[in-house]
This record gives C-alpha cells, sequence and structure tokens, in this order.
C-alpha cells in the first residue's frame, strides 16, 4: 500500500513539475493570430458551455420577453453596442473583428443556434473569458439586458437585410 502511495504521490510531482515547466517555459503562443491547438480549444468550448448551461437554469425569464416594445429596445442597443462585433443582416462585421481569435459569433446567421433568453441574458450580463465579449453587467441595468436578450434570442436570426434596415430607419435614426 505504501509503494501505491508514493507512486501516486511522485507521479503527481511529476505531472506538476512538467506543466509548470510548459507555462514558464513561454512555448505556448499566446497572440491572438494563433489558433488555440485542439486540447486547448476542446478545454475552452466545454468549460464555457457547461459554465453557462450551469449558471442559467435558475435564471428567470421575464413574462413579456416577446414583447414586441421590449424586442424594438433591445434592437436599439443591439444596434449600438454589438452590430460591429456580431455583424447583423446586410450589415459585415467591422474590420478589427479580424483581428480577434476566436471571431465573434455572427449569430444572426445560425438560426438555429440562436441562444436561449436566458443564455443571452447571461452572456450580455457576464461577458465570457478568454473571448472578445465584454460584461455588460456593470454598466447596464437588467431591464436593458434582457431587452437585448429578447432581440438576440427572438427576431435577430429572423431578419433580411432589408428588414433589419427598415428597423434602423425607423428606431435607430438612421
Amino acid at each position: 500500500m505504501k509503494t501505491i502511495l508514493i507512486s501516486v504521490i511522485t507521479t503527481l510531482l511529476v505531472l506538476v513539475a512538467v506543466f509548470l515547466t510548459y507555462i514558464y517555459s513561454g512555448l505556448y503562443d499566446v497572440a491572438q493570430t494563433t489558433p488555440h491547438n485542439k486540447l486547448t480549444l476542446w478545454a475552452i468550448n466545454t468549460t464555457t458551455g457547461h459554465s453557462i448551461e450551469s449558471r442559467v437554469k435558475d435564471i428567470k425569464v421575464p413574462d413579456d420577453i416577446k414583447d414586441t416594445s421590449m424586442i424594438i429596445e433591445g434592437f436599439k442597443h443591439y444596434n449600438g453596442m454589438c452590430k460591429g462585433c456580431h455583424g447583423a443582416p446586410g450589415i459585415e462585421q467591422f474590420g478589427m473583428v479580424k483581428g480577434l481569435y476566436p471571431d465573434p459569433p455572427e449569430i444572426y446567421k445560425y438560426p438555429n443556434d440562436a441562444p436561449s433568453p436566458a443564455e443571452a441574458f447571461w452572456i450580455i450580463k457576464n461577458g465570457i473569458k478568454m473571448t472578445s465579449m465584454p460584461a455588460y453587467g456593470p454598466t447596464h441595468d437588467d431591464n436593458k439586458i434582457w431587452a437585448m436578450a429578447a432581440f438576440v434570442s427572438q427576431k435577430l436570426a429572423t431578419m433580411s437585410p432589408e428588414e433589419y434596415k427598415s428597423w434602423q430607419e425607423k428606431y435607430a435614426g438612421h
């Protein structure tokens, strides 16, 4: 039994030493222009997905999430703060997005993968580490964040470029 315990402890110490040597060696390329290796990408995506999933289960979605006025309010915020990175129907992402890794998702292009209202709310409010997604919770109250979540989850992916432009003219003053 003592031999097994010593073997386990020795193995763990060697693994920690190898890990720390790798971390301090500078071998891992942290440049935005270098994609993650498959193991790192898997770890980040799996962690992100499970983290969000575990945090949204207790979020109560407002009863008026499908209310037109809430969705319009969310459009105004999305149009002003989000379309530069995420794009919109008929509107390309800003050029600086080409320098971001990972790329901000063009969520309007994937209606089947649109976030649920609770997921959109949590992501908008808290942001996501190791991405370019900021947390808007420190600067926006929950009502504004719910409005953005309503627009992103209920309307954005179903809009045509013509409809988005019409909404810009009607609601954003463009």
